[in-house]
């Protein structure tokens, strides 16, 4: 369990240097956890204060940084961005976007060109997949994409099977075709905007279908892109 603390808690620190402040207060909070929960079984007096003590240092920093994202969201200047580097793996929807999604959120809006082939469309189905999964209140999903010009009827047809699943979910999508389209980016309404160079296909293809990272997108190896998030505040409309 200290093993693990101090892994997860050594990446707070690092994404706190880098200024991923979104991302260290996620690993902050996960380290403390752990920390906390080793505790209550630790019989250890010496070794007990020394925790508590770390404890209290790092939720201090965790306080900090909390303070300094509301503080920057509320003076519209919040931004923090990610590299992901050529055939880095890792880099799954949940990894980028998770921290982002509550229950709170009602509606997503998605601005991406390239929602147009077989594997662009179920990228987009597991992007809708961890929307449902970590938003129980989601409402509507707007998706603004190009037409495939090859075959728009499939496009069509694919776009239809999943409204028709997200319904079952209470969810509405609705999906707009635009042929000036270029950039990308995501639209939550909690205030938070996502934008990635690349759009939701950041992902390299696989040898086959049962290659590994084929299911599992934390496994896949990654196109280099960069990832901007602001908040809406800092951004002029």
């Amino acid at each position: 369990m200290e093993t693990a603390a101090a892994s997860v808690l050594s990446r707070a620190v690092d994404y706190d240097i880098k200024k991923r402040y979104t991302e260290a207060l996620v690993c902050y909070q996960e380290g403390i956890q752990i920390i906390l929960d080793e505790l209550k079984g630790m019989k250890d007096d010496k070794k007990r204060n020394h925790m508590r003590q770390k404890v209290t240092e790092y939720m201090d920093r965790a306080e900090k940084i909390k303070k300094l994202v509301q503080d920057e969201k509320e003076a519209g200047k919040y931004h923090e961005q990610i590299q992901i580097a050529d055939n880095s793996i890792g880099n799954d929807y949940e990894k980028i976007f998770g921290r982002f999604l509550d229950e709170n959120l009602l509606s997503v809006e998605i601005d991406d060109p390239y929602i147009r082939t077989t594997h662009q469309i179920y990228n987009f189905l597991r992007f809708c997949e961890l929307l449902i999964k970590k938003c129980k209140n989601l409402r509507k999903i707007a998706l603004t994409t190009g037409i495939d010009e090859q075959n728009h009827s499939s496009q069509e047809q694919k776009f239809e099977k999943i409204c028709f699943s997200l319904k079952k979910n209470n969810v509405t999508l609705k999906v707009h075709y635009s042929g000036t389209l270029h950039d990308r980016e995501i639209r939550f309404d909690n205030g938070w905007v996502i934008k990635v160079g690349r759009g939701l296909d950041y992902f390299k293809p696989t040898e086959n279908n049962f290659s590994i990272g084929f299911c599992d997108l934390s496994l896949r190896p990654c196109h280099e892109t960069t990832v901007d998030i602001f908040h809406k505040k800092s951004l002029k409309v």
